[in-house]
């Protein structure tokens, strides 16, 4: 049985394609930018996509000393400067902190992938140079929870740690996690999220080889196109999303500034296929009613959902087959969007970034677009906010995220009133 204690998210911390921080993030969304370009962090003459969604001018040295960063794989410097940024935002400061409450201070955070970069790097090593020269901080490097272990240290946070890895629901799973946490007493403060650093040659190609990635190479900029009909796969981009979630008493007692509440979550699976979704979105509908359930709310009371909306040809059919299935005429009420056609597929972060942007989203009175729109999809038939930004108040906000395997989650951000 839940206690009853209410989750707030009181810091915010953002690292994507089109912004280093939550302002910037933010206004990229607003201007409908694309952070889609050609790659540039090796030479794409042998991959069928040539394009993705890197960060933009990142500097480790910002957040990490030079030598830590060097035995830290990308997603992990990702992870520990988004933590930073929250932390900060969040008004907390671990430095005044008892050691009590740093016991009842947690990290869930997740990547979907972990060192991906540095298993690749280290296998040629082996390869060419052989076993005994491979990297003492290998594995420390390329495990997922890692980030997790480096945020709590640096911090001191000894409440749960943990990281859950789901694919591309990875972030969502982790706030689920850090939600029942302080919901049931374990913890009063959590940060949470996901990072993910994924564009290497090998991780094109792997999506390349299952069909899964757009090949626009003439307009990488207008390639992740989520329900259009021209769509023709995802965009693969990379970055970081932290949020920090609260005990309501707890932020109330320190005078917190709170974003909005995180009032319900959902999670299923589709016990389908290993990478397509059901086509008639049965795991999807599972997890957005189990979250609708858990906050206590009717389906007419939802004002906005960040669907996943990856822009391949299946995925986005079934994931608004699910919405029209749940929510029935409210479904064509309610406004929708896919902030991935700007940032392309952040995989273990996505869910993250996008629980921001339905955050600011509510606290802005403001969606955000769905960009590259041009021909309609009589299959994807709702209010999609199509091209520019679209003003409107939102109370309750949805964020959905599914992973290949089969994961589904939603999770719901209410507007916060004391």
């Amino acid at each position: 049985m839940l206690q009853n204690r209410r989750v707030v998210v009181t810091g915010l911390g953002a690292l994507t394609p089109i912004g280093l921080s939550v302002q910037d993030y933010w206004d990229g969304m607003m201007n409908g930018k694309s952070g889609c370009a050609p790659i540039t962090y090796f030479d794409t003459k042998n991959v069928g996509t040539k394009f993705a969604c890197e960060l933009k001018g990142f500097d480790s040295s910002k957040y990490i000393d030079k030598k830590s960063a060097r035995r830290m794989d990308p997603f992990a410097q990702y992870a520990m400067a988004v933590a930073i940024q929250a932390v900060a935002d969040s008004g907390l400061e671990p430095e005044k902190m008892s050691e009590g409450d740093k016991a009842r201070t947690g990290v869930v955070f997740g990547s979907g992938i972990g060192g991906f970069s540095t298993v690749y790097n280290q296998s040629v090593v082996n390869a060419n140079e052989g076993p005994n020269r491979v990297s003492p901080f290998f594995i420390p490097m390329m495990i997922p929870n890692i980030a997790s272990g480096y945020i709590s240290m640096h911090y001191g946070f000894r409440g749960p740690n943990h990281c859950v890895v789901t694919a591309c629901a990875t972030a969502n799973n982790n706030l689920i996690d850090s939600f029942l946490l302080i919901k049931n007493g374990f913890a009063d403060v959590m940060l949470s999220g996901g990072s993910e650093a994924p564009i290497i040659e090998i991780g094109v190609a792997g999506f390349n080889s299952s069909k899964a990635l757009s090949t626009r190479n003439d307009s990488p900029e207008t390639a992740s196109r989520p329900f259009d009909i021209t769509r023709d796969g995802f965009v693969m981009g990379e970055g970081a999303g932290m949020l920090v979630l609260e005990e309501f008493e707890h932020a109330k007692k320190r005078g917190a500034k709170i974003y909005a509440e995180l009032a319900g979550v959902g999670m299923s699976a589709d016990a389908y296929h290993i990478t397509a979704p059901h086509p008639e979105g049965t795991g999807a509908i599972l997890a957005i009613e189990m979250a609708l359930n858990n906050a206590e709310i009717n389906t007419e009371e939802m004002d906005y959902i960040n669907m996943h909306g990856t822009s391949t040809p299946l995925g986005d059919i079934a994931e608004t087959n699910a919405i029209k299935k749940v929510f029935g005429e409210h479904a064509y009420k309610l406004s929708a969007s896919s902030t991935k056609s700007m940032i392309g597929h952040l995989l273990g972060a996505a869910g993250a970034v996008e629980a921001i942007a339905s955050i600011l989203a509510i606290q802005n009175s403001v969606i955000p677009p769905t960009i590259n729109f041009e021909n309609a999809d009589p299959a994807c038939d709702l209010d999609y906010t199509f091209n520019k930004p679209k003003e409107r108040n939102v109370n309750y906000a949805m964020s959905n995220a599914f992973g290949f395997g089969g994961h589904n989650t939603s999770v719901i951000f209410k507007k916060f009133a004391e």
